[in-house]
């Protein structure tokens, strides 16, 4: 199926985008401003937000799932359990001893399990898609160390077909798109909902925060070094850190004068991060920089939300506890640069021991299809040193830990009343290598099921290519 052909077939009628919405909304908003701008001195009135998302749910079935074994996402497994979800938002959880409601629509889970819908934190998708060409690739914009002015959003393709692969083969219901890492500032990320949608607006998470993305370590000072700029070491990359961060507190001290700087698109993004409303996501691998990262956000009044990468988090485990920052890491990648040498597959076990964040994250078109396999490998690892961690837990470093340190575990990440019904069915234990999603919904709406071909699409770059996707 086409991806045109699919939306129609999800819409069911239904504007996908919500955009005839987006114009009543923007023709509301301006009255609404008019209105307060006679109340309103403009000095006071809060800047409109640029590209708002524009994202409507599809519609949506009550459904009730039973019986099935229940991880919530929160370190709770309940077997033969069930899960009511209505009106795009799961309704109860219950088990055995708990009646479900009486529903009309029933999905038999016997023999399956059901998660929240699993969460990337760490993905290109968009910014770089398939097809993999030099005409694609615009996740780093490596023209400047500082770039802290761009915004991912600007060049996701929503029409990647790394979106629906992810979805049909890994479960992933929302995901954070990332700048590349040649920068020490890359710019602001965006959160998705991963669905089908012809603007990135249309996908875009509503209430998500902005993040930013920084980067430590090798690739800033490879990049800009063989430039024979700064920086070309560890300390420059420091250096320039703290000098931006300088000229940013100043920008933000002048924001309200009675003479405002200039508008500046990067100060604002850095501003944000100060003023705590954009989240910090620091690409940074080795533990001795961990560390250095920790005290230079402490000298500026700013906090890291997560280290990415972060292969020696192990090292500092502690230390990131009592801070509260969380590790977004691969289950066992090493080796393919110096600051990944050290490197090791029990990383993950050991910061769940320490009462650290722990997050499992792709930085991959692939692995995003299988980051339940990457949890279950890092899981596996810690019980052969010793470390007994639950089943239920594991699945909380791809659901509910991803969700909070990207600022959404109140909307998503676990399976609470009230909360969006985002909801992977596997036909199997999600940490075994041989389950998959059979069904996923995203705010109650059912956008994949493997049983059905209407629902199992296929872009239009796979068509006609044996081996890749479903070619009928």
């Amino acid at each position: 199926m086409k991806f045109g052909a699919l939306l129609a077939v999800l819409a069911a009628g239904t504007l996908v985008t919500g955009c005839a919405a987006t114009a009543a909304d923007r023709n509301t908003a301006s009255a609404s401003n008019s209105s307060s701008a006679k109340k309103v001195s403009a000095k006071k009135v809060k800047a409109k937000a640029a590209f708002p998302s524009t994202y409507k749910a599809y519609p949506s079935t009550e459904t009730l799932i039973i019986p099935v074994t229940v991880y919530d996402g929160e370190g709770a497994r309940i077997d033969n359990g069930w899960v009511h979800m209505a009106d795009g938002k799961i309704k109860a959880v219950g088990g055995p001893t708990s009646p479900p409601p009486d529903v009309a629509n029933q999905v038999d889970g016997a023999g399956k399990y059901v998660t929240p819908g699993i969460i990337d934190i760490h993905s290109h998708l968009g910014d770089y898609p398939t097809p993999s060409v030099a005409a694609h690739n615009d996740g780093n914009e490596a023209t400047s160390p500082v770039t802290p002015q761009v915004w991912a959003e600007h060049s996701v393709w929503p029409q990647d077909p790394g979106f629906s692969r992810a979805m049909a083969n890994g479960g992933i219901t929302s995901l954070q798109i990332l700048p590349g890492s040649a920068n020490l500032f890359g710019g602001r990320s965006v959160t998705l909902k991963n669905v089908p949608a012809r603007t990135v607006q249309a996908m875009k998470f509503p209430g998500a925060p902005y993040g930013m993305k920084m980067a430590c370590g090798e690739n800033p000072k490879r990049v800009y070094g063989g430039r024979n700029r700064l920086p070309s070491t560890r300390m420059g990359n420091l250096a320039l850190n703290r000098q931006t961060w300088i000229d940013a507190q100043e920008y933000r001290d002048k924001i309200n004068d009675a003479k405002p700087p200039k508008r500046d698109l990067g100060k604002e993004t850095l501003a944000g991060v100060l003023d705590g409303d954009i989240l910090v996501h620091n690409h940074c691998y080795r533990a001795d920089e961990l560390n250095q990262i920790i005290d230079m956000s402490k000298e500026f009044g700013y906090k890291v939300t997560a280290f990415h990468h972060a292969v020696e988090s192990y090292k500092i485990a502690d230390i990131l506890a009592e801070e509260g920052i969380c590790s977004a890491i691969w289950a066992d990648w090493w080796g393919f640069k110096m600051e990944a040498y050290d490197a090791i597959p029990e990383n993950a076990a050991l910061l769940q021991q320490a009462g650290a964040c722990v997050i499992i994250h792709s930085d991959d078109e692939n692995q995003i299809q299988r980051l339940n396999q990457e949890a279950a490998k890092a899981l596996s690892d810690g019980r052969a040193m010793g470390i007994e961690i639950s089943d239920a837990e594991a699945i909380r470093w791809i659901t509910y830990n991803p969700a909070k340190a990207m600022g959404i575990e109140d909307m998503t990440g676990s399976l609470k009343a009230g909360k969006m019904a985002d909801i992977v069915l596997w036909n199997g234990n999600p940490l075994s290598v041989y389950s998959r999603p059979e069904k996923v919904w995203i705010d109650g709406s059912l956008l994949y099921d493997n049983a059905d071909p209407a629902r199992s699409p296929v872009s239009d770059f796979e068509l006609g290519q044996p081996g890749e996707g479903d070619v009928k």
